[in-house]
């Protein structure tokens, strides 16, 4: 069973052979969760890493800063588009490039940095199956070279859809057309677990598919694994999915994949529970 969608997804040793394009664009999106003493995690630039070595003629993607809304104190928040095209621009995206993401140690970067593009309209985006992990793995190539591609005209068309606010996770509560769902942990979504975002368990009314369900060996699983997964647990069914975690990145491969196999009504609640803690009136559920 081949995946509805199977052009969101580039393979290591596809992106070799295309790396002469001239239409290419490559970003690596990675971010490094480290324990902190302050929330569950601190997010670290993979910048450095990047400046080692990383996939020949891709450019670094700053998701922390550049692709965030930094006045929220929530981490990762979706900016305006207007500051989202400025920064695709200063980066080389044109209409009509072919724009490949990726990231190492975890693919929820390449897939949150997909789903901005994605939500800002561009049509030509993918993700590198298996992230930086797969290209390393492959024997292919890598670059400590600096690289910089001419400013873009790029034009930022939003899909208001592809994103999903308080108020309307909220309504999702009562409204059975809607699946919520989150992609964190089984432990943190019951709450058992000893970290968590202020307030432990999940949003009333939501189920549990953890993002590393999807995955194998760091690739998205075959597309009949995935429908089988997602519609167990009744996303393929549902008329409408949000899917949230802690900040929107987890998330992202929950909501990825739901497209990958056709489930198109599909929104990514960008506060996700760093948000929705801070709010004590709405409504949290311990247990599986």
């Amino acid at each position: 069973m081949a995946y509805q969608h199977p052009e969101y997804l580039i393979s290591a040793t596809e992106l070799s052979d295309q790396l002469d394009d001239p239409n290419l664009r490559i970003y690596d999106a990675t971010v490094y969760l480290r324990p902190s003493e302050k929330g569950p995690y601190r997010a670290e630039s993979g910048e450095q890493n990047f400046r080692e070595g990383h996939v020949p003629g891709a450019m670094f993607l700053d998701l922390i800063e550049a692709a965030s809304d930094t006045t929220t104190n929530l981490g990762f928040s979706l900016p305006k588009p207007a500051q989202l095209e400025s920064l695709f621009r200063s980066l080389g995206v044109n209409d009509e490039s072919q724009v490949v993401v990726y990231s190492a140690d975890n693919m929820m970067w390449a897939t949150r940095a997909w789903w901005l593009l994605h939500y800002c309209g561009h049509p030509n985006v993918r993700v590198l199956n298996g992230g930086f992990d797969a290209w390393v793995a492959n024997d292919l190539d890598t670059s400590d070279q600096a690289t910089s591609y001419p400013i873009g005209s790029f034009a930022v068309n939003v899909d208001p859809d592809r994103f999903a606010d308080k108020s309307t996770v909220l309504k999702a509560v009562s409204d059975q057309a809607v699946c919520t769902v989150n992609a964190l942990a089984p432990a943190m979504h019951s709450g058992e677990s000893p970290i968590s975002y202020g307030r432990p368990g999940h949003i009333a009314g939501s189920i549990n598919v953890f993002y590393d369900d999807l995955l194998l060996d760091g690739h998205f699983r075959r597309s009949e694994e995935l429908v089988e997964v997602l519609s167990h647990k009744g996303l393929l069914q549902a008329p409408k999915v949000i899917a949230y975690c802690g900040g929107g990145i987890a998330a992202t491969i929950d909501a990825f994949a739901c497209l990958l196999v056709g489930q198109e009504q599909v929104a990514v609640y960008d506060g996700s529970m760093s948000e929705w803690v801070k709010d004590v009136s709405l409504p949290l559920e311990i247990g599986p």
